[in-house]
C-alpha cells in the first residue's frame, strides 16, 4: 500500500512499555503451596511481604499450605439442617411441648371454647 499514514491504528501513548519507563521491578521471591491433592501451586510475593499460611488452590479450591509432607486437610462441610432441626438444638421436647400447649390454649382462648 503506497501513501498510507505510518502510524496508522495507534494511538498516542500506547506501546510496549519497558523497565526504563515503569521504573525497577520490587524484588521478589516464589513460594510453593501443596494442597491435598498434591496439587502445586507457586506463588510470588514481594521479598518483604508477610507470606500467608494458606492459599486457596487454583486447581481444586482446597486450602494449600506450605508443608509438602503434611497439607491441611479439607474444610469439614456440614450437611444442610432444616428450621425444625435449628429449634431443636435450642429447645428441648418438653419446652416444645410447652410452647405448644401455650399456643393452643391462646387459641382456645380467642375462640371462645
Amino acid at each position: 500500500m503506497a501513501g498510507g499514514n505510518a502510524i496508522r491504528g495507534t494511538r498516542v501513548g500506547a506501546g510496549p512499555m519497558g523497565e526504563a519507563e515503569r521504573g525497577e521491578a520490587a524484588p521478589r521471591r516464589r513460594v510453593a503451596f501443596w494442597c491435598a491433592q498434591a496439587h502445586e501451586t507457586r506463588v510470588s510475593f514481594a521479598s518483604e511481604a508477610d507470606v500467608p499460611e494458606l492459599w486457596d488452590c487454583p486447581r481444586c479450591g482446597l486450602p494449600a499450605g506450605q508443608d509438602q509432607a503434611a497439607p491441611p486437610p479439607a474444610p469439614r462441610t456440614e450437611p444442610y439442617k432444616t428450621h425444625l432441626a435449628y429449634v431443636r438444638e435450642r429447645r428441648t421436647d418438653a419446652d416444645g411441648d410447652a410452647l405448644l400447649e401455650e399456643a393452643l390454649a391462646k387459641l382456645r382462648a380467642r375462640r371462645g371454647a
